[in-house]
């Protein structure tokens, strides 16, 4: 498999599981603190600074990469499976 052909496989993976958390933010038995965490999430992500400057080696690129992924854990923590489930055979079925 090509480089390219894995980067377009990437690419729909990610727009499949952000549908998913889509559809999990608006399920109604969703937690509150699970919103809470997927909604900083997306804040940071399209925060027009950053919290912590680019400019400072190494931290001020990583912190997009960590930041992010560990708010994203921490609102699946408090998701129930089921719900998930649910919302990624709603994206299937589509």
């Amino acid at each position: 498999m090509s480089m390219i052909n894995k980067l377009k496989a990437l690419g729909k993976q990610l727009k499949r599981e952000l549908t998913v958390y889509r559809l999990v933010l608006k399920h109604p038995q969703t937690p509150w603190i699970a919103k809470l965490f997927l909604g900083l999430a997306v804040a940071y992500l399209l925060l027009p600074f950053d919290l912590i400057p680019d400019f400072i080696p190494v931290i001020g690129q990583l912190d997009d990469v960590v930041i992010i992924p560990v708010l994203l854990y921490m609102a699946l923590l408090f998701i129930p499976k089921w719900i998930i489930q649910s919302c990624r055979e709603q994206v299937k079925a589509h």
